[in-house]
């Protein structure tokens, strides 16, 4: 399983960023995939998941401003992040758990919210 991160950058708060995760090596839709991020000075965080049935779930901290979806056919995890505040800085990867299959991680983009 291969994984790989783009969208990533630096805003203002208030504004949006749409983070994109391409998946190789297996199909996504089969899989338990999700988004964690590492702010500074911090451990890394679960932010969403999406369970093989397509259920979605988030932690308190970006309910109502996140978004966490899949595009099937080009085997695509998105994030959409909302009102972005400066607590979002982070490195924020994409993971994918599938039967069979060691837990897998991409490289990591950034994404830093100035106030």
């Amino acid at each position: 399983a291969h994984l790989v991160e783009s969208g990533g950058g630096s805003v203002q708060a208030g504004e949006s960023l749409t983070l994109s995760c391409e998946a190789s090596g297996f199909a996504i839709f089969s899989c338990g995939v999700g988004w964690y991020r590492q702010g500074p000075g911090k451990e890394r965080e679960e932010v969403s998941w999406m369970d093989s049935h397509g259920h979605a779930s988030y932690v308190d901290f970006v309910k109502g401003r996140f978004t966490i979806s899949q595009d099937v056919a080009k085997n695509t995890l998105y994030l959409k992040m909302d009102n972005l505040q400066t607590d979002d800085t982070a490195v924020y990867y994409c993971a994918a758990n599938c039967v069979g299959l060691p837990f897998a991680w991409g490289q990591g983009t950034q994404v830093t919210v100035s106030s």
